[in-house]
């Protein structure tokens, strides 16, 4: 029998943890769709994102290996983002869910509704 307890070296837990929040996918298939973007203009594709959430979800992406951070030095410094070999190797998988979402989602909501119905 696998087990799946709450321990600091889980994998399924704490990958699914850091992708799964609000909006990392989001920002990975954004840099997967648009390739390498400077941070103002992954803003301006996810509009509902404030600058901090932005800021600190790039962060955690970046600490993760799936997001690399290059910055010009410039005035004003120009920052560029795209996604790393593991980045893009997580894309065929996010690729299913989102095609497996869409397949089942009218089911799904059907299913919600008639259950508060």
């Amino acid at each position: 029998m696998q087990n799946f307890h709450h321990t600091n070296d889980c994998p399924i837990r704490d990958i699914l943890t850091r992708i799964g929040e609000k909006w990392p996918m989001l920002v990975l298939v954004t840099l997967h769709a648009n390739g390498t973007m400077r941070f103002s203009d992954i803003q301006k594709s996810i509009a509902d994102i404030s600058q901090r959430m932005l800021t600190v979800t790039l962060r955690n992406l970046e600490t993760d290996g799936l997001v690399s951070r290059k910055v010009y030095p410039k005035v004003p410094p120009r920052v560029e983002y795209k996604l790393t070999v593991t980045g893009q190797s997580l894309i065929p998988h996010i690729d299913a869910l989102v095609g497996w979402a869409l397949e089942h989602m009218p089911d799904i909501l059907s299913r919600r509704k008639s259950r508060t119905a």
